[in-house]
Parts: C-alpha cells; structure tokens; sequence
C-alpha cells in the first residue's frame, strides 16, 4: 500500500522547508497533501519576503490523522505561529502522536508542538531561537542537524533540509512506533 504524508502549512512558510520534503517525498513514491486551515493556495516566504504560492490539496476540515502515515511540519516564523493557536491544527497534530506515527518538524515547526504538549521528555532540535521555548516546555534540545526520538524528527534550519529528509522518509518507511507518545 502507497504511503501517505501530510504537511501541515499555513500562510508564511519557509518555502524551502515545504518544497524540499515536498519533492523528496514524492521522488519516494509517498502521495503528499498539503493540508491548510482554509482552502485555494498558500502563501511562502523565501530571503525576507513572501515567495511563491503552494495549492492546498485538504483543508483541516476535511482531513483525519487516520488518512496518513506521518506528518511534516515546516518553519518559517508566521506559519507555526499561527498554526499553534488553532486548536483543530493542535488536534490534527496529536492525534499522531497519539497513533504512534512518525512527525517531522523542522526550524520553528517545533512551536506547535509545544501547544500540541507533545515535547516533554523528548530530544529535539530547531532553530536557536525557540531553544528556550522548547526547553521550557521539558524538551532536551540539542545542536544537531538531525535529531530522532522515537519516530520525533527535528532538524535546525534550510540548510539541514538533506538530512532532515532522508530521516523523514527513513522514519515513514519504518512505520508506528510504539514509544511514540503524546
């Protein structure tokens, strides 16, 4: 059966972090959806401006964990920000974790996951800036490129986008992990 990914984006994504695994999941022969809070298109942002605009294949509405194997949540600033306070995207979120199937979260992808309160106990990586966020919320974070924690992969910034998606395909291929945990 043909692997299922969902990558859960909003207005201000890097653009960078979507495309790439994006393209890497597809080159693997996963069927990918961009899921969004509203339908029609979304906007990227790329070097300190808005960039290119990304179809939104499911809304949030139309969607369940259950239609998916793993999830990929891009940074970028605006788009995580707005994701963590919309509480069917918080949901969206735990529900894999709750399912035990794989969710990747790179740069500032990691601040959903702090409201989803999936973090606590776990080794992360992302981008400096929200070290103390993370950290606070009970995450052990490190300085890595790549981190995996029980099917947790987190990666810093654009430029770990290689490693990131190699982990991310590994992690899907491997499928549920029963230490995955919410």
């Amino acid at each position: 059966m043909k692997k299922k990914v969902a990558i859960l984006a909003t207005n201000g994504f890097e653009e960078s972090e979507l495309n790439s695994p994006l393209e890497a999941l597809k080159n693997e022969g996963f069927d990918v959806d961009i899921v969004s809070l509203k339908s029609g298109s979304i906007k990227s942002w790329t070097d300190g401006d808005w960039g290119k605009d990304f179809k939104v294949d499911k809304t949030l509405s139309e969607v369940s964990s259950k239609n998916y194997n793993a999830l990929v949540l891009p940074g970028g600033v605006i788009n995580p920000d707005k994701l963590r306070i919309d509480e069917d995207a918080i949901t969206f979120i735990q529900d894999f974790f709750k399912e035990g199937k794989p969710v990747a979260a790179i740069c500032h992808g990691g601040w959903p996951l702090i409201n989803a309160e999936v973090v606590k106990g776990r080794t992360m990586t992302s981008f400096k800036s929200i070290r103390k966020d993370l950290e606070n919320a009970g995450a052990n974070w490190v300085d890595k490129e790549v981190v995996v924690d029980q099917a947790l992969v987190t990666s810093r910034n654009p430029g770990d986008l290689k490693a990131f998606n190699a982990k991310v395909i590994e992690e899907i291929h491997e499928g549920k992990h029963e230490l995955q945990h919410a």
